[in-house]
C-alpha cells in the first residue's frame, strides 16, 4: 500500500485547523513545533471539556448533551488525525495521562440526553503548562540545543510559570537527568530580582527534602538543579488507589521534615502547593519528597517583600489579609491542606477523616491562635498515627 505524501497530510491538517482560534496560553506551549497550531487547538478543546467535567463531577454528575456530543466528535477527529500522521511517519500522540482520561470517559459519554458521570469518577488532572500532544518517539516539549561544557545537549521544556520556564536535559557526562530553570526574556526587573533571590535562598539550603540547585548562569539568567520525576499532585493522582496509609504517612513526614527545616532556617516558603512539592521516584516504588519553587519565599531578615501587600500563592489562608503579614500560622494552614491531599487524594479539604482529621482541623482552624504553633508539633502528631 502506497503511503500518502507527508507534505499533503501536513498541508491538509494545517488548512483544517488554521481558521480555528486558540488562546496564546496554548500557542506558546507548541511554539515552533510541527503542527503547533493544530496541537494548541486540540489541547485547548480537551482542557475546556476536562475542566467542565471536573466541575460537573463535583456537583450534578451530569454532563450536558451538546458538550457530550462535541467531546465524542473531538475524540474521533483527534484519533483520526493522529492516525493519518502516523501513516506518513509523523508520530504524534496524546500523552498517556490524557489517553487514559479519554478511555475513562468514553464508556459513559452519550450522544443524546447528556451523560451521567460515574460516582467513582476521579477528577482529571488538567495539563495547563505542558504538552498534551507529543512526539510518539518520546520527546516532551520544545527541543533546543545548548552547550554544557564543550558538548551540545537537547533541552526539553517540562514546565512553565508566569516568569520562568523549566527544562530537562540529560547530562552527557553522567547520563542522568538534570533540570534548568530560566527566567523569561519578558520578565520584569522586579521578578528577575525575585528569581535571583530564589536561587540564592535555595543555594543556602542543604537538606534531603529540599530541591538542590547547582549554579547560576548570569548570561542566560538561569540555574541548574536536580531533576524530579513528577509533582506531588500528579503522583498522588496516579497512585491514589494503590497507596496504603503507612506509605502516605512516610510521604507526609518527608514533607513535614522539609518544612520544619525551612522554618528552623527562618525561611517562609509562602507558596506551598501540590505542584510545588516534587517527587523523585526510585526502583520498587520508593519515593523522596522535594520542596521546590521558592519564588515567593522570604527569609526572616529580608526586606524585599515588606511593602508587597498583594496576596499571592496557590493555597491561600482565608485569614490572611495582607501578604506582608504572612507568618508561620498562615504556612501551617497550607501545610494542613497538603496533608489532607496526601492522606485522602482529594483536592478539597478533608478534615473529618479518621485519625488524620483532628490534625487537619488544627492546621486549618479559623482561629489562628488555635493552630499548631510549629511544624515540629505536627510531626509529633503524625508520628503517633497508628499505621
Amino acid at each position: 500500500m502506497v503511503k500518502p505524501k507527508a507534505s499533503l497530510v501536513l498541508r491538509d491538517l494545517e488548512e483544517k485547523y488554521a481558521p480555528e482560534p486558540v488562546s496564546p496560553k496554548f500557542e506558546r506551549i507548541y511554539e515552533d513545533m510541527t503542527l503547533g497550531h493544530m496541537r494548541s487547538v486540540l489541547h485547548e478543546k480537551l482542557n475546556r471539556h476536562f475542566l467542565a467535567i471536573n466541575d460537573r463531577a463535583e456537583t450534578t454528575r451530569h454532563y450536558w448533551a451538546d458538550p457530550s456530543r462535541d467531546l465524542i466528535t473531538l475524540i474521533k477527529e483527534l484519533r483520526q488525525d493522529l492516525h493519518n500522521l502516523r501513516r506518513v511517519d509523523i508520530p504524534l500522540k496524546l500523552v498517556d495521562a490524557y489517553e487514559t482520561v479519554l478511555e475513562r470517559c468514553e464508556p459513559w459519554l452519550s450522544q443524546s440526553g447528556g451523560s451521567t458521570i460515574p460516582e467513582d469518577f476521579e477528577l482529571i488532572e488538567v495539563l495547563e503548562h505542558e504538552e498534551a500532544i507529543i512526539d510518539a518517539s518520546g520527546s516532551v516539549g520544545t527541543l533546543k540545543n545548548f552547550t554544557e561544557g564543550e558538548l551540545s545537549v537537547k533541552r526539553q521544556i517540562i514546565g512553565e510559570g508566569s516568569y520562568a520556564q523549566v527544562f530537562r536535559y540529560v547530562d552527557p557526562n553522567y547520563g542522568k537527568n538534570f533540570a534548568v530553570k530560566r527566567a523569561k526574556k519578558s520578565v520584569s526587573d522586579r521578578d528577575l530580582i525575585r528569581f535571583q533571590q530564589e536561587f540564592k535562598i535555595m543555594k543556602q539550603l542543604d537538606f534531603p527534602y529540599i530541591l538542590e540547585v547547582y549554579n547560576y548562569d548570569t548570561s542566560r539568567n538561569e540555574y541548574s538543579m536536580e531533576y524530579c520525576d513528577e509533582t506531588l499532585r500528579s503522583y498522588i493522582n496516579r497512585t491514589n488507589s494503590e497507596l496504603n496509609l503507612s506509605t502516605r504517612k512516610r510521604i507526609a513526614l518527608q514533607f513535614l521534615y522539609g518544612m520544619n527545616y525551612l522554618h528552623r532556617k527562618n525561611v517562609l516558603h509562602r507558596d506551598i502547593s501540590y505542584q510545588n512539592v516534587l517527587v523523585k521516584v526510585f526502583d520498587l516504588d520508593s519515593v523522596i519528597i522535594k520542596l521546590s519553587d521558592f519564588g515567593l519565599a522570604k527569609e526572616h531578615s529580608s526586606e524585599f517583600t515588606r511593602t508587597d501587600t498583594e496576596i499571592r500563592g496557590t493555597i491561600i489562608d482565608p485569614q490572611l489579609e495582607s501578604f506582608k503579614n504572612y507568618s508561620v500560622a498562615n504556612e501551617i494552614y497550607a501545610i494542613g491542606v497538603v496533608l489532607s491531599f496526601i492522606f485522602t487524594g482529594k483536592h478539597s479539604l478533608q478534615n473529618n477523616t479518621p485519625n488524620i482529621g483532628p490534625i487537619i482541623r488544627t492546621c486549618t482552624a479559623p482561629d489562628i491562635d488555635a493552630r499548631y504553633k510549629s511544624v515540629i508539633d505536627i510531626i509529633g502528631d503524625i508520628e503517633k498515627l497508628p499505621f
